[in-house]
């Protein structure tokens, strides 16, 4: 069986003092988007293909209700009150799927609460501990997030590009 999540990716748009960064296209202009640094002892220090979108499994529930469900979870407030689209399901090379929302607002990511998972810690040493979900979050560029993100979710910023185009 597949293992299915979903996410909401979302997306703001900031007024630039000057023209287009380098590697910006008219779409992404000004366009910043909402990512999560995965916290635990994996991802401390790392910062290339270490941010996620906020997201999470789901199995009975609709995808949106499962993504907007996770949003709150995984930054601790809940999603902004806006219309959302689907960008589409994207799968990782492991084979589990993403379903992907996106919408347009604000949201404060210098204050997130995220829940938390447990893991052995220092491997093997009979020791669990608990980290976040997320350790931080941020509003980035597209052309910044593209090299954080996982590479998996990458193809979700081609798609806000293409619904916004």
């Amino acid at each position: 069986m597949v293992e299915t999540s979903a996410g909401i990716l979302l997306h703001r748009r900031r007024a630039a003092a000057s023209g287009p960064r380098d590697g910006e296209r008219g779409a992404e202009h000004g366009l910043e988007v909402l990512l999560g640094h995965m916290g635990g002892p994996f991802w401390q220090g790392r910062d290339e293909a270490a941010w996620s979108i906020p997201k999470g499994g789901f199995t009975d529930e609709a995808p949106l209700d499962a993504a907007l469900r996770e949003f709150a979870e995984e930054l601790g407030a809940p999603a902004p009150d806006v219309p959302y689209v689907e960008l589409g399901v994207f799968r990782y090379t492991s084979g589990k799927t993403v379903a992907v929302f996106t919408g347009e607002a604000e949201f404060d990511a210098s204050a997130i609460t995220s829940n938390t998972f447990e893991l052995e810690w220092p491997p093997r040493s009979g020791r669990r501990q608990s980290f976040p979900e997320f350790d931080s979050a941020a509003w980035m560029p597209v052309a910044d997030a593209r090299a954080r993100l996982v590479k998996g979710q990458r193809p979700a910023l081609d798609a806000l590009l293409a619904h916004l185009a």
